[in-house]
């Protein structure tokens, strides 16, 4: 574990400083004070939160729809893409289900105090020794991302003794591609302090981004990386990440 270096650290060293934040002390229950960053939300304030992002997806589109004009070719292909959807509704049930329903599925942990600061940790069953842990950050154009994108992913990396934490973050409009690229950062850097209160390895963290995810992290590492080379204060080190894993990305 890295421990903070002293005042009299020689320059252009990084100082990692711990976050402020305390690690939950079990795997089920983390700290659950009202607004508190490693707290859990309930199904009743998840349901809200998909209702309010759905919400506001659907009338960005419209607004987009309104700007670009409805045609007859823009309803045929709208038509199109509510029959793909119905066709794919079977699948989404069964991974909705799992994602809602199943134990191994913690849901909505806060990690910063920005809006959509939260993400899903997928736990496997052995926990008979530390498990390796996969950050991922969901795609989405940068104005779609949703950390339950990740659900399938999650559930079958679990399957493989793979803790994997799909982590949310702010979309434009709600942000800039700074203020993503922060999240994550500050996603990674609640995961590499805490982790190993759910089971996971600190020494074998991984990242992984796909599509505009695999940007925001790749900016976030290197980020980081100019920090650390201009002995500037930081929360996490990107030698704890083990490997990067950029598919699909902008």
């Amino acid at each position: 574990m890295h421990q903070p270096d002293s005042p009299a650290s020689r320059s252009g060293t990084p100082r990692l400083r711990k976050r402020d934040s305390s690690a939950p002390n079990t795997p089920r229950a983390p700290p659950c004070g009202l607004g508190g960053v490693g707290r859990r939300t309930t199904f009743r304030e998840d349901v809200g939160h998909a209702a309010a992002e759905t919400y506001l997806v659907t009338r960005l589109t419209f607004i987009l729809l309104r700007s670009l004009g409805v045609g007859s070719r823009w309803i045929c292909q709208l038509l199109a893409l509510l029959i793909y959807a119905v066709l794919l509704m079977p699948g989404f049930i069964r991974v909705g289900y799992y994602y809602f329903f199943s134990s191994q599925v913690l849901r909505s942990i806060v990690y910063g105090d920005q809006p959509r600061n939260r993400l899903d940790m997928y736990i496997p069953t052995d926990r008979s020794k530390p498990n390796p842990v996969v950050v991922f950050v969901t795609g989405g154009a940068w104005i779609i991302g949703y950390k339950a994108w990740g659900a399938l992913l999650g559930r079958r990396l679990a399957e493989h003794g793979i803790i994997v934490a799909c982590v949310d973050y702010r979309n434009f409009p709600q942000g800039t591609i700074s203020d993503m690229v922060t999240d994550a950062s500050e996603a990674i850097s609640f995961i590499c302090d805490t982790v190993a209160s759910y089971g996971g390895d600190p020494n074998q963290i991984y990242l992984m981004g796909q599509s505009a995810g695999a940007h925001i992290a790749a900016c976030a590492l290197l980020e980081q990386a100019v920090k650390e080379s201009q002995g500037e204060e930081i929360y996490w080190s990107v030698t704890q990440i083990k490997s990067y894993f950029g598919l699909s990305g902008g």
